[in-house]
């Protein structure tokens, strides 16, 4: 009885709750080290390292931040699209722990945004007025800010509070990284000018990415299925670069676009999508991946 009333009147003081281990990205949820996430988070740093390397060996050319500015902005979309990759990669590969990297990307993905908006930042004089005034009037500009916007929000609101403050709103939300990298592979495409080549590629790739999200879920492993999605991605990308030099450029689109069809001449990058797209099923079945 004594016991019972002094632990009513006294209760114990609790002792110090048992810190939880600092959230490094290259450790996993339990606070172990994760040598996927530190692979992962080594490949989203490599490109800013290069970059850094080549400045401070002066070999970026006669305009450094320049270079700098495009090169950051190009492995921008590089990783957006692998961002947008993680969940067919781990479906087609049955390995669930990559599901797990999607934010880490998608981090990466904005710190690469911003890092190409100081370096433009950079490269304009740091006028905020003049700044504004470019990313206003200019429309690829404007594009790029815009996505840049979204980004920054889907960053802001990833991590686990947020998602529990939004509930099923999170995953609505979330769902505005489509929009987004089209804007990405359009503002890529804007600043190309004529050079192309690799927005071809990467409108292809989204392409497939979001006819693959638009498969039913049973036959996402599919083999025909995803063998079907080759020769649309294909089209896709040369239907973008049609367009393209079409809406943007004088520059005679219908020969650009018949050159498609002609093997004789160096492969097109829809050509490029189209084998990329067929090798992937095809080597995934070879290893034993993919179901009928």
């Amino acid at each position: 009885m004594f016991e019972a009333i002094s632990r009513t009147a006294f209760p114990p003081v609790p002792g110090p709750a048992r810190a939880r281990p600092f959230p490094w990205p290259w450790r996993d949820r339990a606070g172990r080290f994760s040598a996927l996430r530190a692979a992962t988070l080594g490949l989203l740093a490599a490109p800013a390292i290069w970059v850094l390397g080549l400045a401070f060996a002066e070999a970026l050319g006669p305009e450094p931040i320049k270079a700098a500015t495009k090169e950051i902005g190009l492995w921008c979309v590089r990783f957006l699209l692998l961002a947008l990759a993680v969940t067919p990669l781990a479906r087609l590969l049955a390995e669930a722990r990559l599901a797990a990297l999607r934010r880490m990307i998608g981090l990466g993905v904005l710190a690469y945004g911003l890092l190409h908006l100081l370096l433009y930042c950079w490269l304009e004089g740091w006028g905020p007025l003049h700044i504004a005034a470019e990313i206003a009037l200019r429309f690829y500009l404007t594009v790029g800010f815009v996505a840049l916007l979204g980004l920054a929000v889907l960053g802001w609101t990833s991590t686990d509070g947020w998602m529990r403050k939004l509930g099923s709103g999170w995953k609505r939300l979330h769902r505005l990284v489509w929009p987004i990298a089209a804007l990405a592979v359009l503002h890529f495409f804007l600043q190309s000018k004529s050079l192309v080549w690799e927005a071809v590629i990467a409108a292809g790739i989204f392409a497939w990415l979001g006819l693959w999200r638009l498969l039913p879920a049973t036959r996402r492993i599919a083999p025909l299925w995803l063998l079907a999605l080759a020769p649309a991605a294909a089209v896709a990308a040369a239907l973008a670069e049609y367009a393209f030099f079409a809406l943007a450029t004088r520059l005679p689109a219908e020969r650009i676009l018949a050159a498609n069809l002609d093997w004789a001449m160096a492969p097109r990058p829809a050509a490029w999508v189209l084998l990329g797209a067929l090798v992937l099923p095809l080597a995934l079945q070879a290893g034993g991946r993919l179901r009928r």
